[in-house]
């Protein structure tokens, strides 16, 4: 198969490295000379360094090209990115099966990924989700994976999941589209408030404690958005949520423990040089759960934190403050 990965940050960089060891891969980077430099080293030494490219892995120069040659696409960029990039195929009247690796919720707008693309392509469009727990370093290595993949047509996803698994990048059908995209983005919220946490040093007890109850708010939300409960047990929800919370790899992770020491926002960003979804990812989340009433603490006490400046310290107490309820609730 030919693929076309649009994106080269260390999330499209490691697929198409992975992907080359089965399929025609294409990598296409947005700015000219981000795509000359890799064509030159045959490594990605800004985003993902120490991994040489295969010999059979290419570096598109036109868009459009690289785009109209593949069988399928993989969007790698931010969801912040994804948008331009449906309207630019769409405008280049390119239509082909197409699935996204990014995870969030789209700014000022709260929309879902497959809801961006059905703006720009269309209902009828084929298009899916790859989400799951999966650090971009460890891909790249070689190092076993597994993720899901969940389309927007049953008999695509399950035919596009067989043809990129592998024995070390395993993939799994997933018939849940927006549940997948909601396990997706939402857990990377509650990475921030683990760090947060273990930057406080407050210990395994409470890191614990606050990954469940993050895994029951992801659950709230994404049931109310259309997604089915069993999805949030599985790999694009607990597992995803577990390795983003507990992985020194999570950018997310970073930004929380950063937080939890006293430094800003904007130096965060600043060192971590990369983007960290879960940023833009909790404002949109805040305020949609809030017009829908669907009660998200933790979401509500890093959205404290990152946009009204209440110390992180003062956050956690309000949450712990709160009265008791049923755990099922």
């Amino acid at each position: 198969m030919k693929l076309a990965v649009l994106g080269a940050g260390a999330w499209g960089t490691a697929l198409a490295i992975a992907f080359s060891a089965r399929h025609a891969v294409t990598l296409w980077a947005r700015r000219a000379e981000v795509r000359g430099v890799l064509r030159d080293d045959r490594e990605n030494r800004r985003f993902l360094p120490g991994h040489r490219f295969p010999d059979a892995l290419l570096i598109g120069d036109d868009f459009e090209r690289a785009a109209a040659d593949a069988d399928l696409l993989l969007v790698a960029t931010p969801v912040s990115g994804l948008r331009a990039t449906v309207a630019r195929l769409r405008d280049a009247g390119v239509v082909k099966p197409l699935l996204w690796a990014c995870k969030g919720l789209e700014a000022e707008t709260a929309k879902l990924p497959h809801q961006i693309v059905a703006e720009e392509l269309g209902a009828q469009a084929l298009c899916g989700a790859l989400s799951g727990p999966s650090f971009a370093e460890e891909v790249a290595r070689g190092l076993p994976a597994a993720v899901a993949l969940a389309a927007n047509d049953a008999e695509f996803g399950h035919r596009t999941a067989r043809a990129l698994h592998s024995p070390h990048f395993r993939i799994y059908a997933n018939d849940d589209l927006p549940g997948v995209e909601v396990g997706g983005g939402v857990k990377n919220i509650m990475a921030i408030a683990t760090g947060v946490c273990d930057g406080l040093g407050l210990g395994l007890n409470a890191r614990a404690a606050l990954i469940t109850r993050g895994l029951a708010e992801i659950a709230r939300f994404g049931v109310a958005l259309g997604g089915h409960p069993q999805t949030f047990m599985g790999l694009a929800g607990m597992g995803d949520l577990i390795l983003t919370c507990t992985g020194d790899l999570s950018r997310n992770r970073r930004v929380g423990l950063a937080l939890g020491v006293g430094k800003t926002l904007a130096q965060i960003l600043d060192d971590l040089g990369h983007v960290a979804e879960g940023v833009s990812t909790t404002r949109e989340v805040a305020r949609l759960s809030a017009q829908m009433g669907i009660d998200m603490p933790i979401t509500r006490a890093v959205d404290a934190i990152l946009y009204r400046d209440e110390p992180a310290a003062l956050a956690v107490e309000t949450l712990l403050s709160r009265d008791p309820k049923i755990e099922a609730s």
